[in-house]
């Protein structure tokens, strides 16, 4: 290490220390700078105040459906039940809209979501299966169960304050979906950086045995996850719901992967405990841009599968704590 006559480190030595204890957050936001100049020297278009809106009103679901993933993802355990979770509680929530009103509607929405996740997180704990398994048979059942009520049929609703409020850009031209996602964005960060609960949930991910040992209830917390997880993308399939003017049994078909895709690019392993909400962030606005840039630049919807495939590998690859994996099977 050099030092200056005085003793105290030299200003490059500082910019290393800094760098290197940054790097999950720098690596998002270079990818994030490199994608922007590419796409807009591809098309200037992209570069656009319009098209920026576009991108942050077409991301806003997705990045609270990637936040109620990285909660469980945080204590080392997926849902891979988030994407028909958000369908079902958009057409719960389109079919109680003009019978109890918009408020009622999100609370049918969110309500079902939590209720879907402790039943995720209660058959994880108590019949001891891994919840990978767990939630892989809960997106078979609420995509069945989704269909069943609405007969494959979108759900239309003709109280559209809800629609009007999510779509409405009163502040600067920004939609008020992106607030949103950004106030809920907020929330979580505050939770997992200022609450017991979250600090819990990254003792949990970091060791289960070490924190059950230092006195964290662990059953108790990964119900919480698995319950914040549901409400979450319960509260994403309301909000996907009130944009489109309906809900739909289709939902949004790559809304799992991109999701996922967004929490390891940001920096959360899927080991657990290292990562949260904030990185989340700079991962839902990598694959935002990403795909809005091949759309615009007219890449086919084929090839952008291949691309977000590979994101997610390199990601996980990048971000893995292979101490926790001993053996790779």
């Amino acid at each position: 290490m050099s030092v200056t006559q005085s003793g105290t480190p030299a200003p490059a030595s500082k910019f290393s220390t800094w760098f290197f204890a940054n790097t999950a957050t720098i690596y998002p936001l270079l990818v994030i700078l490199a994608l922007v100049v590419m796409f807009a020297i591809m098309n200037p278009y992209f570069a656009t105040f319009n098209n920026f809106t576009n991108i942050g009103r077409q991301s806003s679901v997705l990045l609270i459906v990637a936040l109620a993933g990285t909660m469980v993802i945080m204590i080392g355990s997926i849902d891979l039940s988030v994407g028909s979770t958000v369908t079902l509680a958009g057409v719960l929530a389109a079919m109680a809209m003009d019978t109890v009103g918009p408020v009622g509607a999100v609370f049918a929405g969110v309500g079902v979501g939590a209720f879907i996740g402790l039943i995720n997180g209660g058959i994880m704990l108590t019949l001891k299966v891994p919840s990978f398994l767990v939630t892989l048979g809960m997106l078979s059942i609420l995509t069945g169960i989704t269909n069943t009520i609405c007969n494959g049929q979108s759900i239309l609703f003709n109280d559209l304050s809800l629609n009007s409020f999510v779509n409405s850009s009163p502040i600067f031209g920004i939609p008020n979906i992106i607030f949103i996602a950004l106030i809920t964005a907020a929330i979580l960060v505050f939770m997992s950086f200022k609450t017991v609960v979250g600090r819990h949930l990254f003792a949990i991910g970091g060791g289960e045995i070490v924190a059950a040992n230092a006195g964290v209830p662990v059953n108790r917390t990964k119900i919480y996850a698995f319950m914040l997880c549901g409400g979450l993308a319960g509260l994403g399939g309301v909000v996907l719901a009130a944009q489109v003017g309906a809900g739909s049994p289709t939902g949004i078909p790559t809304i799992l992967l991109d999701s996922i895709a967004a929490i390891v690019m940001g920096g959360t392993a899927l080991s657990g405990g290292v990562g949260g909400p904030q990185r989340t962030i700079l991962g839902a606005m990598v694959i935002a841009i990403l795909s809005n840039g091949m759309d615009v630049t007219g890449v086919s919807s084929f090839t952008q599968q291949i691309v977000k495939g590979a994101v997610i590998i390199l990601a996980v690859a990048s971000t893995i704590d292979r101490r926790k994996y001993p053996f790779i099977k």
